[in-house]
């Protein structure tokens, strides 16, 4: 039978073992079981959370694409624990991506993939987001442009230079994601990219890439040489 949280050895325990050797003591199932506190009936909550972890090789970022029914269909995670969790994720993509903003100079393909990754690379749906930047190349500002499949009718360059203004934004980034995983472009993200990159000679603002983000990877179509 499993045992339950107050039968672990002190030194075994979650909570206490976070406190004495620091989180990156822990599992990630042991630091689940933090957030969700809880077990079933007559389990630990350990036990509940490498229930979670085990939904498939995902492990943690499993809880991105699940959504809160789904979660909760496991058992010993009710609606309020599965709110927890979702608000956990969340929490997670924003670290990510603030923390990024702050430590990465944006100086190459690389450095903006990495701060968007966590929060583009789950979506179900692609999503078309452009990044103004300033005359030092530091994000000012981001913005979802359309959610669908990314293509020229939806991508109008009229509003997206507003925008820019707005910011006062002097660079673009261009960027989506590919739900498949697969960041290879399509003809349509060529296109996209050269309407863009046409439109901002025009207006004297540079495209300085479309990056597409897939799981785990991202193609720069500037290095690539397509549309621009």
């Amino acid at each position: 039978m499993p045992y339950n949280m107050k039968e672990l050895p002190i030194e075994e325990r979650p909570y206490e073992k976070l406190e004495k050797y620091g989180p990156k003591a822990l599992t990630d199932a042991e630091l689940l079981a933090i957030i969700i506190r809880t077990g079933s009936r007559g389990e630990a909550s350990t036990i509940t959370a490498s229930r979670i972890l085990n939904i498939d090789r995902r492990g943690l970022a499993a809880i991105h694409m699940l959504d809160i029914k789904q979660l909760m269909t496991i058992n010993g995670i009710g609606r309020v624990k599965s709110i927890q969790l979702k608000a956990l994720a969340e929490i997670a993509k924003r670290l990510s991506k603030s923390t990024s903003i702050e430590k990465l100079c944006i100086d190459s393909p690389s450095s903006i993939a990495n701060i968007y990754m966590e929060e583009m690379r789950y979506h179900e749906r692609e999503h078309f987001k452009v990044i103004f930047l300033n005359t030092k190349n530091a994000i000012i500002g981001d913005k979802d442009i359309s959610i669908g499949t990314v293509n020229a009718s939806l991508v109008d360059p009229r509003e997206i230079f507003k925008m820019a203004l707005s910011y006062k934004a002097v660079h673009l980034i261009l960027m989506h994601n590919h739900p498949s995983g697969n960041p290879t472009p399509s003809q349509s993200d060529i296109e996209v990219t050269k309407r863009m990159v046409k439109a901002g000679n025009v207006l004297g603002m540079d495209i300085l890439d479309h990056i597409i983000i897939g799981d785990g990877n991202y193609i720069s179509l500037k290095e690539q040489g397509l549309g621009f």
